[in-house]
């Protein structure tokens, strides 16, 4: 116990002494939120940034159809740390970016491979789903031009954790399963930081203010959410055969 102690000790002396671009390559995957035993997290930021919660009636059609919001999760994850991957050699000059998305890859590869248990643990067999309209809604609205295009893909990035995030934890409040429920409330922590992450390295490169682009990618975010979808996906809007 006390090598431990000091051990620990030693840590922490040694990080007090980094910058805080330095103190990003020694931070590890949360130690006090467990699969079993998650966190409480207040998402109220989370809230806040997105301007518009889950509509009841995609609740409806999620939980009539589990195994596709399973499989399309387990998609967004991989997603998510390949486009995380594409902007670490796109970017590779902005050091804090790298950092950032390094931890960031980590955790949702992780999530990956616990999705694929999940889904084993469930006797989901694995299918191909196509992507759903919500990411490329929003990125149709990307600039051309840099460092306009890094900062747009970042907003973007930021919109998409905090959905993921509000939308764990609305599935994790009316899902009968308890283990599934369990998961969502343990991925509250992680996604509510990766959309600061990317909110906070998007105001880090902007030359300019982003509020504006912040508030045009939330009217974007917000409609398709908000509106008749053709399919269901994670971050679908309300599937058109329960709104016609």
């Amino acid at each position: 116990m006390t090598d431990a102690i000091a051990l620990a000790n030693t840590k922490l002396t040694i990080t007090e002494n980094f910058s805080e671009v330095e103190k990003l390559a020694v931070i590890d995957l949360d130690q006090d939120n467990y699969v079993h035993q998650p966190k409480a997290v207040d998402i109220s930021d989370v809230l806040a940034f997105l301007g518009c919660r889950t509509p009841k009636l995609w609740l409806t059609a999620a939980l009539a159809d589990l195994p596709t919001i399973i499989q399309d999760h387990a998609n967004c994850e991989k997603k998510a740390a390949g486009t995380a991957m594409n902007l670490i050699f796109r970017y590779m000059s902005h050091t804090e970016l790298q950092l950032k998305l390094a931890q960031l890859i980590r955790e949702e590869m992780l999530h990956y491979e616990q999705v694929m248990g999940l889904m084993a643990e469930r006797g989901q067999v694995w299918q191909h789903i196509p992507a759903g309209r919500y990411a490329a809604g929003m990125l149709k609205h990307k600039r051309t031009f840099e460092p306009a295009a890094m900062v747009d893909v970042l907003i973007i990035g930021a919109f998409i954790e905090a959905r993921s995030c509000e939308r764990f934890a609305a599935l994790a409040d009316v899902v009968d399963d308890e283990r599934l429920a369990k998961y969502y409330r343990y991925l509250l922590k992680s996604e509510s930081r990766h959309f600061e992450d990317y909110l906070a390295l998007a105001r880090s490169i902007s030359e300019e203010d982003i509020t504006d682009r912040v508030n045009f990618f939330r009217d974007v975010e917000n409609d398709l959410i908000t509106t008749p979808d053709n399919e269901l996906r994670f971050h679908s809007g309300v599937p058109n055969w329960l709104t016609t």
